[in-house]
């Protein structure tokens, strides 16, 4: 019989850890395998720690360790020092996962023999949710407003230069190591990117399903990709190359925007205008292939092209701000290491 490990980082799950430890055991597994689950808190004061004492006192196959770093990346390597598997899994508290998530991670590895697999990254509102968590989902799943990243096609089956979570055989980390613990978000891109500058290949599969339920409102949605545009720049220049030009662009597009709005009063403003009515035009575009693609009701897809505008100004604000500190050499500054939940 052969072990998996499946490990999570979490910090101030209470409300939501036990549910979802009882949802990684039921995971349908073959008779020839058996399971772990490793998760590492991140000194949670809310109960959490206190709930996954009594699960692992009570189930044998639930181990917890403390993360003092706090951040999913320390948490991640922190399970990696208990778990025992020849292939590890990674999940997270905050998404559903199919009854057969672990085990189709597990025939996909075998089929292709890939460094790491995973699947599509499918965002799902809540089951009571408003008509904005329903714009933020349809936004997030179109591959244009995420600038052709794969990871948000349902129906892509092949070689990519990332995935959603992941499942390693446990030679990927021996061989690549495991991740960067001076990463805060983006860890799982810094660590796709290494395997596949090692020699190594990643591979996204439909047949692994999970479901993501996004944040609800256009606040949290900014902080979130703030944090995930600033820690890009680490990422890039830690490696002298970005994985897609994709991560590049919204940077890009702010830094213009910026340039134009300064000279605007002093030279000329068509600059600005032409900026401002071609990306106007550029999220309209896009909205109307989140209505063609997903036709959501009116009241949904009137707030998209907000959605839009906030997924794509965090991401590129805090990809200026990344810029301005990884080039300076400095270390990752703690307003975007916060939790944005």
């Amino acid at each position: 019989m052969t072990l998996v490990s499946v490990i999570v980082p979490c910090r101030n799950e209470r409300r939501y850890i036990e549910a979802f430890c009882a949802g990684v055991l039921r995971q349908q597994l073959g008779p020839e395998w058996r399971l772990q689950l490793v998760v590492a808190d991140g000194q949670s004061d809310d109960g959490t720690r206190e709930a996954l004492q009594r699960l692992s006192a009570a189930e044998p196959r639930i181990a917890w360790i403390d993360n003092p770093g706090r951040i999913v990346s320390a948490g991640l390597n922190t399970a990696l020092k208990l778990a025992e598997g020849d292939a590890i899994v990674r999940m997270d508290v905050h998404t559903e996962y199919a009854p057969d998530y672990v085990a189709q991670c597990l025939a996909v590895l075998a089929e292709t023999g890939a460094d790491n697999v995973g699947g599509p990254w499918r965002a799902v509102p809540d089951a009571d949710a408003g008509a904005m968590q329903h714009a933020i989902a349809a936004a997030f799943q179109s591959r244009w407003v995420a600038g052709g990243a794969r990871s948000r096609q349902l129906d892509c089956d092949g070689w990519v230069d990332t995935v959603y979570l992941g499942c390693w055989p446990r030679a990927s980390f021996e061989r690549f190591g495991g991740f960067d613990e001076a990463l805060v978000r983006n860890q799982d891109d810094e660590h796709n990117l290494r395997i596949a500058k090692g020699g190594g290949r990643v591979w996204q599969s439909p047949r692994i399903r999970s479901v993501y339920r996004p944040r609800a409102g256009l606040a949290q949605v900014f902080r979130q990709y703030l944090q995930y545009g600033y820690w890009k720049p680490f990422v890039v220049t830690k490696h002298g190359q970005a994985a897609a030009l994709r991560h590049l662009a919204p940077g890009v597009f702010i830094a213009l925007l910026a340039a134009a709005a300064v000279i605007a009063p002093w030279l000329a403003a068509w600059p600005l205008a032409l900026l401002v009515g071609l990306y106007a035009l550029g999220v309209l575009a896009m909205t109307l292939a989140v209505a063609v693609s997903l036709r959501p009701p009116l009241p949904v897809l009137l707030r998209v092209p907000a959605v839009i505008a906030v997924y794509h100004f965090g991401y590129g604000i805090g990809s200026l701000f990344g810029w301005w500190d990884a080039l300076r050499g400095r270390p990752g500054r703690e307003r975007f290491a916060r939790l944005t939940r």
